[in-house]
């Protein structure tokens, strides 16, 4: 636990996320068509496999910290690592709906029923890997989370979304003839938790 604290609190003096400070985006008043949206949600939804790249900042009330995060999805299946360059430690998240295993912490690894209990019982931060995988798409999570209320602005695409007590707000998405385009800034939050994900990199594979 204790590397896991170092790694990320380190990583938060070398590793800088450009409008980090920035307010959450609200909705802009532009014409929305409901049909084009629910098409393009269609489409992020149907990717199963996919792979990202890029930057991460983690805090819940005073613990926090940031890297750089690769996140690999097949099906259910993940592989989530972070690492920060600068004193080369990482640590490693893998997992599916029914187990997960944090690699890289003081102790050795830990096992777990679910990651966000293993990652609350270990660092004690409060992060939604399963929904995350689902928001990170700009789309509702699945079976367990509730209704997802979407809000969406420019371009159909979401600006908002609401679901299971958390609020994520898409700051940014692909630019050019991306089809699905696809998040690469968005922040989550629930009380004093907070999730910032930029993208640098999208890869995708696979449909449903």
């Amino acid at each position: 636990m204790n590397s896991l604290r170092f790694l990320l609190a380190s990583a938060m003096a070398a590793v800088v996320l450009s409008g980090c400070v920035s307010q959450p985006t609200r909705a802009p008043a532009v014409p929305v068509d409901r049909a084009e949206a629910e098409r393009q949600d269609r489409a992020r939804d149907a990717i199963t496999d996919w792979n990202v790249t890029g930057r991460i900042a983690v805090s819940n009330g005073s613990q926090g910290g940031s890297g750089r995060i690769d996140w690999q999805q097949t099906g259910e299946r993940y592989t989530v690592a972070l690492s920060a360059p600068v004193t080369r430690q990482s640590w490693r998240l893998i997992g599916d709906a029914s187990s997960a295993r944090l690699e890289g912490v003081s102790g050795g690894p830990r096992e777990g029923s679910d990651a966000e209990g293993l990652l609350l019982e270990t660092t004690g931060w409060n992060i939604p890997v399963q929904a995350l995988s689902d928001w990170v798409r700009g789309v509702g999570a699945g079976d367990g989370y509730g209704p997802a209320h979407i809000v969406y602005g420019e371009g159909n695409r979401p600006v908002r979304l609401e679901q299971a007590g958390w609020a994520i707000d898409y700051e940014q998405w692909q630019d050019g003839a991306a089809e699905p385009a696809m998040p690469t800034r968005l922040i989550a939050t629930r009380g004093t938790a907070k999730v910032r994900l930029i993208v640098d990199q999208w890869s995708l594979d696979g449909t449903r």
